[in-house]
């Protein structure tokens, strides 16, 4: 590494000669020094160390390139606003390191803050001094906006609002509470769901139906179900399929809902992806920059708060706020809230016992704005009978990856078939009255995720299950008879309880260990009641006037008590965008 150099001018000291003195001259304001050159200074982001070449003349930073992209693509970088794109110019242009991270992407922006001043320590710059450096910002200033339609929220629901509402002419503005767009299904998985698609024929999965799809998700939803929006979704799944695709939507193949499971109808942007998270930016970017091509209007780090109505209680506006706590007033003909879920509102998930102590990774906008905001003007909100939860462990990812050893709930039952969908199995263990599960494994298990759950010092261990029973907190005799009945029916290899699949019964033996498995949660059901126009209704089952809504915050009706496949929640908020922007927009 190149050492640094200060350069710096010493003050003059003022003298002082008397009554007749002249004026002291103003002191020079040190100025920054560097050595010049290149230097790569590092930081942790999102997803791993980040690189950033940061070049230097004596005097000033005059190029910042970041050599990575280990953060979340329409995250951390892709779009015109995210941090990748936006921070390293303000950099270069304030000469400062005291730069606001970009809301919604503050762990990437604060990376290449850290980045940067490292490799300005490295190049003998004064990291504090640029901290310190002040950025003009622009004067707090409220403002009136006039629009056809207004959208709340700038996720897949709205984005597809937008597009389809643009596209008929209408004027759009959007607001969006982060600075930048996307919402949850950014950090999702990046699955769509749709049936009679050319990948399942070419996976070998043809003459698939919409009516076929529909008896799935109908068989999964039960009674909570309305059969007429579900079949608006699964009859209108392919056409949404293609119309993501049409806009630039790109996608690789199709995967199992579970492999216990046919026909293959998840459909992935990421080849092969399998259980994961933060590719949803592949659909996002996409529309966000075919949003960006009409002349809709996105308003960024605006928290919409108060819908705004006439004498006869129509909605005809939204009231925001932005962080310096100007306000944003839109009025409009129609308004489509699209604020997503609540799974970062602890309050609202503690009507679920079974999700004490949860994590989620959805964006902490997403705390139900849009819910809160639409009571106030009369809608009607179902409150589900439960929230989507699948159970997994924290240090190894056990339990979300077709792990099929045996599971027990916290007074140590086994309840369930192991093998069968994550979320079967955690409905099982919350129909149980459990907070967590207990994933149990010896050597034998073929697992991946569990043989290096078995390699923890988190995980428990113990060489009889009486002893295992004591380290868990369960009841030994409870246990030991669970673990026993097991063996027993592996050694038949019939599965007499619960029906898992004979050649995934694994003995106990050994060694056996113990993972704790906690409750996740990143879909919340229920929210505002509306009918098949996307119409948000009032207490009377009536439509509110000119209020619409879509997506998360408006799931009643489309999901039961556990979440049915991957693609379903950003499948029916397409669906649903698109029919909220179509029908505002006339």
């Amino acid at each position: 590494m190149k050492k640094g150099i200060l350069v710096g001018i010493s003050a003059l000291m003022a003298l002082s000669l008397g009554a007749c003195s002249t004026p002291a001259e103003k002191p020079e304001e040190p100025k920054a020094g560097y050595t010049a050159g290149t230097f790569t200074g590092t930081s942790r982001g999102m997803k791993g160390d980040m690189n950033v070449d940061v070049t230097f003349s004596d005097s000033e930073i005059t190029k910042i390139e970041i050599t990575t992209t280990n953060d979340t693509y329409g995250v951390g970088y892709g779009l015109d606003m995210t941090p990748y794109e936006t921070l390293p110019g303000k950099i270069l242009e304030t000469q400062s390191l005291n730069i606001d991270a970009i809301t919604g992407a503050t762990i990437t922006s604060n990376a290449i803050l850290s980045a940067v001043g490292d490799a300005v320590k490295q190049a003998g710059g004064d990291v504090d001094a640029l901290k310190a450096v002040e950025v003009e910002k622009a004067a707090a200033k409220d403002e009136t906006l006039d629009a056809d339609v207004v959208i709340v929220g700038a996720g897949a629901a709205g984005m597809s609002a937008a597009l389809e509402a643009s596209n008929a002419g209408a004027k759009v503005i959007i607001l969006e509470k982060q600075g930048i767009p996307g919402g949850a299904t950014t950090l999702s998985g990046g699955k769509l769901l749709a049936a009679g698609t050319e990948f399942q024929e070419a996976a070998g999965f043809e003459g698939d139906t919409p009516e076929a799809l529909y008896d799935y998700l109908k068989g999964v939803g039960g009674d909570l179900i309305d059969d007429e929006k579900l079949h608006e979704f699964t009859d209108n799944a392919l056409g949404d399929f293609n119309w993501l695709i049409d806009n630039g939507v790109v996608v690789k193949d199709v995967e199992p809902i579970h492999s216990s499971i046919t026909p293959w109808r998840v459909h992935n942007t990421l080849e092969k992806a399998g259980m994961t998270n933060g590719n949803g930016g592949l659909i996002t970017v996409p529309l966000v920059k075919a949003v960006q091509a009409t002349d809709a209007e996105i308003k960024y780090n605006v928290s919409a708060n108060e819908l705004l109505t006439n004498e006869n209680g129509d909605v005809v506006g939204v009231v925001g706020v932005k962080p310096d706590g100007s306000k944003v007033t839109v009025n409009a003909k129609s308004v489509i809230i699209a604020t997503g879920g609540y799974a970062q509102n602890k309050e609202m998930i503690s009507r679920y016992p079974s999700a004490e102590g949860y994590v989620t990774s959805v964006p902490r906008g997403n705390v139900g704005d849009g819910l809160t905001m639409s009571e106030a003007v009369g809608a009607q909100i179902f409150n589900a009978p439960s929230t989507q939860i699948v159970f997994t462990s924290f240090t190894s990812g056990v339990g979300i990856n077709e792990e099929a050893g045996l599971i027990v709930n916290e007074k140590g039952e086994r309840v369930v078939d192991e093998f069968t969908y994550q979320y079967h199995v955690a409905e099982a263990l919350v129909n149980s009255g459990s907070k967590i599960g207990w994933y149990i494994a010896s050597a034998n298990d073929p697992a991946p995720t569990v043989q290096y759950a078995m390699t923890l010092d988190s995980t428990l261990k113990a060489e009889s299950a009486e002893e295992l029973a004591a380290l868990m907190g369960v009841d030994p005799t409870t246990f030991a008879s669970a673990v026993a009945r097991y063996n027993e029916l592996c050694a038949a290899s019939n599965d007499e309880d619960f029906g898992k699949p004979a050649d995934k019964m694994n003995a106990l033996e050994g060694t056996i260990y113990a993972i704790e498995m906690k409750p996740v949660v990143t879909v919340t059901y229920g929210g505002l009641v509306t009918d098949v126009e996307a119409q948000v209704l009032d207490t009377n089952n009536t439509p509110i006037k000119g209020l619409y809504a879509a997506g998360e915050v408006a799931f009643t009706g489309l999901f039961g008590t556990e979440y049915p496949c991957c693609g379903m929640a950003i499948g029916s908020a397409v669906r649903f965008g698109r029919i909220a922007g179509i029908n505002a927009a006339k």
